[in-house]
């Protein structure tokens, strides 16, 4: 099934279905986009730029999101909370006259999430902890351990401070166990920060 989106590029910012996202909106053009979305549909896509130029060249996959919670500021900034639906993949890039982009794109279906083996899982857990003490971060662990296996998966998928290539493979990933091996792997070679603050490959 195609359809049409209107889609906000945000380098390392992923979005997974039955996953939050929370967003500051203060641009102009995306202003008016949320505007537009709210009007119609209340979805907006989610996808990654390719390149830094502008208009960046887009990544074919990125993830529809239903607007959940909205606050209108008094200046027409807004701050979203969207809510992942369902993956797409740019059919091609519409010729439109609003001030943000819109693709035609095919949707997934949006599935079941998947379980991880307790060997997966494991193994996930065991690699979070080594890489969040090796950075210094404060985890709570036993908030962690309540996670189900996708919301632990996706969570850190979203959150893990890894280069947009990286996050990208990350939500091509086709199945969680995947994306929870693909995890595992870049934390054990991401091991230092970069002059940029992006974690980079040893």
């Amino acid at each position: 099934m195609s359809t049409r989106i209107s889609v906000f590029p945000l380098a390392g910012a992923l979005l997974f279905p039955r996953m939050f996202l929370p967003l500051h909106i203060f641009e102009p053009r995306y202003r008016a986009m949320v505007s537009d979305s709210l009007a119609r549909d209340r979805r907006i896509g989610m996808i990654q730029p390719r390149t830094s130029q502008e208009p960046p060249e887009l990544f074919g996959t990125g993830c529809v999101g239903r607007i959940a919670e909205v606050d209108a500021l008094p200046d027409g900034r807004f701050d979203i909370v969207l809510e992942g639906l369902a993956r797409f993949h740019i059919l091609r890039e519409l010729d439109v006259a609003t001030p943000f982009r819109q693709v035609e794109a095919e949707l997934e279906e949006a599935g079941e999430g998947g379980v991880l083996s307790l060997g997966e899982r494991a193994s996930l857990e065991i690699e979070s902890r080594r890489f969040a003490d090796a950075q210094g971060y404060a985890v709570d662990w036993e908030a962690v351990a309540r996670l189900d296996d996708e919301a632990l998966v996706n969570g850190i998928a979203q959150i893990a401070p890894f280069d947009v290539a990286s996050k990208q493979a990350l939500l091509e990933a086709d199945s969680l166990g995947d994306r929870a091996a693909l995890i595992v792997q870049l934390m054990q070679f991401y091991g230092r920060h970069g002059d940029d603050g992006i974690m980079t490959l040893q």
